[in-house]
Parts: C-alpha cells; structure tokens; sequence
C-alpha cells in the first residue's frame, strides 16, 4: 500500500494528474462578457483586463465573448478551442459573421513547430474551422497540420486573449436602398452610435453610418464597426419607428430576416421594415409595418 500512495505522488508530481491554467485577456475597447462551454463566467474590463481558470489537464471546449455581435450559443462567434487529453488547440469562426479575433498562446516557447501562437482576426482566416471539428488527427512526433495547433507538454498552460490587435474588427457593410432608389439610404440619425438613435431615409453619402453588415435569411442588421444593431422595440407592430440598440443575440426585436423578394422582417411577427407614409425626404423616419405582397416601400436593396 505504501508503495502505491509513493507511486501515485510520483505520478502527481510528473504531471499526470496536471492542471493546465488558462489567462483570458481582454484587449478589446470596451469590456466584454466570457463564456466556456456555454457558461457566463462575469465580465472582463477593457484593454487589458484579464480573467484566470484552471482545468484538469484533459478539459475540452471552448472560450469565448458574445462582444460585437457574437451569441451565447456560438453562433457569429469566434471561439478558441481546446482538446486537451491530446494537448491540442484551434479556433471555430462562423462563416456568416465575425464578431472578435482572437488569439491563443501556449506558455511554453515554440519549438520544431509544436507551441506556435495562432490567430484568427478577419474572417477569411485560413487558420480557423468553420465548424467545430468532430475529431481530430493522433498525437505524433510531428506537429499537426492547422487548422489544429499542438502542445503536447502536460501542465501547459495558454492564454486566449479577444481583439489582439486592441479593436473589434470593422467589416465593410452595404448599404440599404429603399424602394430600390440607389440615391437614397438607410441611414442612422447624425452618426450617433448610442443605444435609442432614430433610423431613417436619407440621400446616401458613403459614411460610415449608412452600412450595415446582412446577410439573405435569418440575420442581424448591424452597423458596420459598431456594437449596435437595428431594434424594433420591445412591442413590434405597426407604425413603431426603428432605432438603433446595442446588439444582443438574446432579443427578438434585433432578429431580422431578409426575404428574396427583398424584405427585411422582424422574425416571427409579420412586420416588415417600411419607409413611413413612402416618403424618401431625408430625415423621413422608418418604421416597421405589417408585411404585404407587392408594397414598394418594405423593398429594400443592396
């Protein structure tokens, strides 16, 4: 008996039965909720707040902010992940939307390819899977091919950090044409990035208040570099003038869905966005109204 507790200390001590910690560093502009596995764990602070948990040295799963668009449940969102019984490391982008990069360093210094940093901060990364893999190579003496990473020494530790180059990422965007009149857009209220902002018509002039990241189908209607979405309110119906709100992939009132015929609705309502009364002055407001076949004024175009 006395030789197997000497054993299993032995066995303790070589690193065995490790722990692997884990820094997440938030160097993002503004701070940022974290998830692993699904789970909220609190807020990070801005530009250089961080965040330490410990895992025994087999965990699996994932890291990740919902920031800038992203979801609790992973969709649109970037998401480093971890394979640990294989010392394995690699990051999931949503091909639909890119919300943060992120990037995973391991604390051991790289060598013959095994330990290197990897990163993904646009969404075309070639060192990202678009899916979560469903398995993954056998460890060998040869580091695996990305977009898997290794690090096979036991009691290795990393650190994820979110916005490594210190901002979210700003996509293009479109802009949105009413009616199909090239000359006018959808357009935020004088560039007022805050939650409540009126949305409305106006003659397009390029600027960045006037693009706006949508994808065909179910989607959010984001403006392009900003943490705000379109909102149709607590109360869609009728007449409800449309603003801007910090995004959240937990509300209805941001869960749009852009038809082929090219109608923007709020999911699940029978409301569509509309140009109020028809009216394309600048400034004109614009409103959500019941959807309905062949009206000009819930047309929106790219």
């Amino acid at each position: 008996m006395l030789r197997n507790l000497a054993l299993f200390a032995l066995l303790a001590v070589s690193g065995v039965f490790a722990d692997r910690k884990y820094i997440i560093k938030n160097s993002c502009p503004s701070a940022v909720k974290l998830y692993i596995n699904g789970e909220a764990q609190g807020s990070i602070p801005a530009s250089g707040g961080s965040f330490g948990r410990t895992f025994p040295d087999t965990w699996s799963g994932f890291i990740y902010t919902d920031a800038n668009g992203g979801n609790k449940s992973g969709a649109g969102t970037t998401r480093a992940g971890f394979y640990g019984q294989s010392g394995y490391y690699y990051m999931v982008v949503d091909p639909a939307y890119f919300n943060v990069g992120v990037k995973i360093t391991p604390d051991r210094a790289p060598s013959s390819g095994f330990c290197v940093p990897a990163a993904c901060t646009a969404l075309t990364c070639p060192t990202a899977f678009q899916q979560p893999p469903t398995r993954f190579p056998p460890p060998g003496k040869t580091p695996p091919a990305p977009p898997v990473y290794g690090c096979p020494q036991a009691n290795t530790g990393y650190t994820v950090e979110f916005c490594p180059g210190g901002a979210f990422p700003t996509l293009p965007g479109i802009a949105l044409h009413p009616k199909g009149n090239t000359k006018k857009c959808l357009d935020v209220r004088g560039a007022n990035y805050t939650s409540g902002t009126p949305v409305q018509i106006y003659d397009c002039n390029g600027t960045q208040a006037q693009k706006w990241l949508i994808q065909r189908g179910d989607t959010r209607v984001q403006l392009a570099g900003t943490e705000f979405c379109l909102d149709a309110g607590i109360a869609p119906a009728n007449g409800v003038p449309m603003k801007i709100w910090k995004c959240d992939g937990k509300l209805a009132a941001q869960a749009w869905y852009w038809t082929n015929d090219n109608r923007i609705a709020v999911t699940g309502t029978g409301q569509c966005l509309d140009v109020t009364n028809g009216t394309m002055s600048n400034s004109n407001p614009v409103q959500i109204w019941k959807c309905t076949d062949n009206n000009t004024n819930q047309v929106w175009t790219a």
